[in-house]
């Protein structure tokens, strides 16, 4: 079985934000090598968020620590297994756009990748993604 992390589990492991980071790093530390897989929507989103920061400093030691971010970002996703967007994903996204679903786009695309992998979606954001019909998803932050 292959877990996907969404973004916000992502994030409380980039950031070790406790209670939260234990819980989740407990229930991870008990699946098998390569198990645990993210997706380049995932990071999409971060990275256009770093890059927003940055365009948005205007302190020279402010825009080194966002590039100093960036670059430990870039080492994170070195140390991840990406799951990519493919034709079949882009395909299975359109199926669920069409369904009107009250989820985003960028969530719509984690979970057509987590749909084509079969896999569980570790996320904190249930009352998205448990609109998706037969996504299977958890929260391990709680």
């Amino acid at each position: 079985m292959v877990v996907i992390l969404d973004t916000d589990h992502l994030t409380v492991i980039q950031r070790r934000a406790e209670p939260a980071y234990s819980r989740l790093r407990a229930r991870l530390s008990k699946l098998p090598p390569n198990t645990v897989q993210t997706t380049i929507v995932s990071f999409e989103e971060q990275v256009r968020g770093w890059l927003a920061v940055i365009s948005r400093v205007r302190n020279q030691s402010k825009e080194v620590v966002a590039y100093q971010r960036l670059q430990a970002l870039l080492r994170f996703f070195n140390e991840i297994p990406v799951l990519n967007y493919t034709e079949i994903n882009a395909a299975r996204f359109e199926e669920l756009r069409r369904s009107r679903l009250r989820v985003g786009s960028m969530d719509l695309k984690i979970a057509a990748i987590a749909l084509t992998q079969d896999g569980l979606l570790l996320s904190s954001n249930l009352k998205d993604f448990q609109q998706v019909p037969n996504l299977r998803v958890e929260d391990w932050t709680e």
